[in-house]
């Protein structure tokens, strides 16, 4: 069977001798022995930890969110929820155990690439490998889904010039920079530093139109960790936002090993929001809990615990860990700083 990195080696001899990074992101990602495709996935037992794989608190808090579109569309006897990048269904479990009121008029699409990860999926959700094309009402929610989409990388070399991968004559993959034709269509800064990178995330602005134009009535919700602009990261070491993962660790360069490693890059809002136009009410991860009722719920996990800690059942310890799930999830120094974005259709604009 051939790996990530055979696959790759044979992308760049049928393109003569070099592809974009570009390219390069998305086989070593999503190719047939990809990262994801091959078992790479979220959780305790994966390769890093996303909020939903925390605890069921921020599914509960998520619920609540729902509901409120559920109640302001009128209640609608068909209401859809998408997750896009569902992994093993982890965010659709807990959404189902916090019981919104609108549970019954629910059907759940969990999207997911890897057919390993679908497996596990309950068997109450549609289980799918891409995104539906019929347009709903309701959220589409993508949780740490678009910092994984491949894109384009620029360095700066007496001006932008677009990063290519090929096989150094050892079989390693090695970067050489190329000109791009294109360079005055992109949204990258007049000036920068020698050796500034910037993405071009195009793969990820075209995710995000095709999915706003999916909801008639409702809101994309987007959670992620982001930049607000692409200078800003032009401005940062390259090392602190594109990163690789694997096993709850950092991984090597982006280059080394592809297909054994998560490859990610911070979200630039400018790409996503104001080059596109797209109208959004952007908070931290922690300020959007907040306003959908984390400290609520923690309150009511603290007193079903204190009712029953004499004689704790099951349900009593998961809301005793209410406390620390919900430390960690608005955490500012991690999880709290991630950025939330969300988006309305036009027709509730």
């Amino acid at each position: 069977m051939l790996s990530a990195a055979d696959e790759i080696r044979a992308a760049i001899v049928a393109a003569g001798g070099a592809i974009s990074f570009e390219r390069f992101m998305h086989i070593a990602l999503y190719g047939e022995q990809g990262f994801y495709t091959s078992g790479g996935s979220a959780g305790r037992r994966g390769d890093f930890i996303t909020s939903p794989e925390v605890g069921p608190l921020f599914g509960a808090v998520l619920a609540r969110m729902v509901d409120s579109l559920w109640h302001q569309l009128g209640e609608p006897d068909q209401f859809t929820v998408i997750e896009a990048g569902a992994g093993p269904g982890t965010l659709a479990r807990a959404f189902r155990a916090a019981q919104p009121d609108c549970l019954d008029a629910v059907s759940y699409v969990a999207v997911e690439v890897s057919a390993q990860q679908r497996a596990a999926h309950p068997d109450w959700v549609t289980s799918v490998a891409s995104l539906p094309t019929e347009p709903i009402v309701g959220v589409v929610i993508a949780n740490e889904l678009l910092d994984n989409l491949a894109f384009r990388l620029f360095v700066m070399d007496g001006g932008w010039r677009e990063a290519f991968v090929i096989v150094r004559p050892d079989g390693a993959f090695a970067e050489v920079l190329r000109h791009a034709d294109d360079l005055d269509q992109l949204p990258l800064p007049p000036s920068a530093a020698h050796g500034s990178r910037v993405p071009v995330q195009r793969e990820a602005a075209k995710w995000l139109a095709q999915t706003r134009a999916l909801v008639s009535q409702g809101v994309v919700l987007v959670v992620d960790y982001a930049s607000a602009t692409t200078a800003g990261l032009a401005l940062r070491p390259w090392r602190e936002w594109l990163r690789t993962y694997r096993g709850h660790e950092r991984g090597g360069h982006y280059l080394a090993e592809p297909g054994t490693q998560d490859i990610t890059a911070e979200v630039a809002l400018d790409q996503l929001l104001v080059n596109s136009g797209h109208v959004a009410n952007v908070r931290t991860q922690s300020q959007f809990l907040q306003r959908w009722g984390i400290d609520d719920l923690v309150a009511e996990g603290q007193r079903i615990w204190n009712d029953q800690a004499a004689r704790p059942t099951v349900a009593a310890l998961t809301m005793r860990s209410r406390v620390r799930e919900a430390e960690a999830l608005c955490d500012p120094q991690g999880l709290g700083a991630f950025i939330v974005v969300e988006i309305p259709a036009v027709a509730t604009a």
